[in-house]
Parts: structure tokens; sequence; C-alpha cells
């Protein structure tokens, strides 16, 4: 099992000239520790659920791309970009350009999205949930369409929500090895595990599912790796990942549950968990993970 950071309760309170400094500290000690993965959350206000609105919270790709500045080996997502934010065709040269720049390290993390109250504070464009999945699926073939052949595909793609005359797509991004395979294209994660409509999206279209913990979290694995079969696709190519947090307790307490929790993922097919780590902005409960979590959780599923 690898363990990647989310990165969506970091600098709730810095001072803006800190934020820079404080993340770089932040990313150079996780990937030191291990974490195979940095995400970021894609929202322009903070989440309710995990501060209030008025906190900090920096825009996804700009901050992604200042990590990977900082940083040489971990994988880099958005966990994930709500299809409303932006037009696919700019989505996918976002990506592209943070994986050419970041030397092949860049995935699409792209989900039917939410609001924090962003989307109508600033006047951005929320569908309905029908016309966001539309939108997801024209905006996944859009993507794929770019990162065709050495520069992309030349014929016009036409949705019901999306047009782009050419999907151009220059620099191409970067062809190299991912989970013992060529990798054609950045990795896509689709967020979300809903039966009817986001579990088919996931078997046709994605690398990597995230899923969320809970009861049912084994039978949602088992619904994908059915759906994956129906189509001819072999259920192994698609990792099974979950949201998480990681609350480590004072002094590294809870490390015994954390790791328990992990354990009982990894046996329903879970091999890739991005967690929340509580007390981010104080580096030591990400050296702890590195000591006491990481290194365990990796044989795990083995």
């Amino acid at each position: 099992m690898d363990i990647g950071l989310h990165l969506t309760n970091f600098a709730l309170d810095t001072p803006s000239e800190r934020i820079g400094s404080r993340l770089a500290e932040v990313v150079r000690t996780a990937e030191g520790s291990g974490f195979s993965l940095i995400a970021v959350g894609d929202h322009l206000w903070q989440s309710p659920w995990l501060g209030r609105v008025e906190q900090n919270v920096l825009e996804a790709y700009s901050t992604l791309s200042f990590i990977a500045a900082h940083t040489s080996r971990v994988q880099l997502t958005a966990v994930v970009s709500g299809v409303h934010y932006r037009h696919p065709a700019m989505l996918g040269k976002l990506v592209t350009t943070l994986d050419v720049l970041s030397g092949g390290r860049a995935w699409l993390g792209i989900g039917t999205g939410t609001s924090t109250g962003d989307v109508e504070g600033y006047g951005l464009p929320f569908p309905p949930l029908r016309d966001r999945y539309e939108m997801l699926e024209e905006a996944l073939r859009i993507c794929r369409a770019m990162w065709t052949g050495e520069r992309g595909g030349s014929e016009p793609l036409s949705g019901k929500h999306f047009h782009v005359e050419r999907p151009l797509n220059a620099p191409q991004a970067v062809r190299t090895t991912l989970w013992g395979g060529h990798r054609p294209h950045p990795p896509v994660l689709i967020g979300g595990d809903g039966a009817r409509r986001t579990l088919p999206l996931v078997a046709r279209y994605a690398d990597v599912a995230s899923l969320r913990p809970g009861p049912e979290l084994a039978s949602k694995i088992e619904l994908l790796d059915r759906l994956c079969v129906e189509i001819g696709r072999d259920p192994r190519e698609v990792r099974k990942s979950c949201v998480f947090a990681f609350d480590l307790g004072p002094g590294g307490g809870g490390v015994g549950q954390v790791l328990g929790q992990l354990k009982r993922m990894a046996d329903m097919g879970i091999d890739l968990v991005i967690g929340r780590v509580a007390g981010v902005d104080d580096l030591t409960p990400l050296e702890v993970m590195g000591r006491e979590v990481i290194p365990v959780a990796a044989e795990f599923g083995r």
C-alpha cells in the first residue's frame, strides 16, 4: 500500500507572506518521509467541513506547480478537480504542463465537483448534477484525445456541453513507466463511487479510483471489478485508492489504530490511501508517518 498526503488543511491561518516557505518545508518533509504522492483540493474557498470558508486555500494548479519545483519524486494531483471549474481543453493543458515541468509526475484528478460556496460567491457556473456527469464524460474524452499521438488529435470534438475544434497539445505529456508498465498519458483519477453513474465511468476511463471509506467500500470495489470485466478490461488496471484522515494522536499514540484501519482497507483491495495529516503545519506528524506508518503499510497487500 502506498500513502499519499492530501494538503486540504494546510496553512489555514498562516500569514500570506509565510505560506510559500512553509509549504516548501512541508512538501520536502513529506517526500523525505516516503509519501508517494501529494494531492491538493481544488476549491477557491476553504471547505466548511474543514474550517471556515474565510480561511486560507490556494488555487490547485498553481500550488501543484510550486510543489513540483520543491520536490523530485512524488506524484502530483488534485483530489479532485470539479468538471465545472475549467473547460476540459484548458484542464488538459494545465495537467500536461505540470507533467512536463515535473518530469512526468502529474495526474488528472477529476470528478463532478461540489461547491464550498465559492461557485456561488464568484458567480461561476454550477450546472445540475445530471449535466455535470455528461460534462465529466465529455471532458475525459477530450483529455484523452489531447494525449493521443505526438501532438494530440486533429479532428474536432463536439458534445452536448463542450466543443474543441482541434485538440492540439504541444508539448505532449511525458511518456514514462508507472506501476510496472508503459504510461501513455498522465494517470486519470476519478473521484466518487456512485454505482449508477460514477463507477461505470471509472471502469471505462480511470487508472485510479478514488473511493470513500465506509461499510460499503468492499461492495463498491467488487462492483467496479465487475464493471471492468463487463467491458473487457482487466480490473487490475484500475488502482483502488481511498481518502482518509491520519490522526496519529499526541506523541504518535494513535499509530496502532491507524495501521489497523489501513490493514483492513488493504485486505479489501485498496492499494493507495490519500489522506490529510492532523497537525501537518508542524512537521513532526509527517516524520512520524515516515518512521512508523509508511514502511509498515508498504507491506500490506503483498
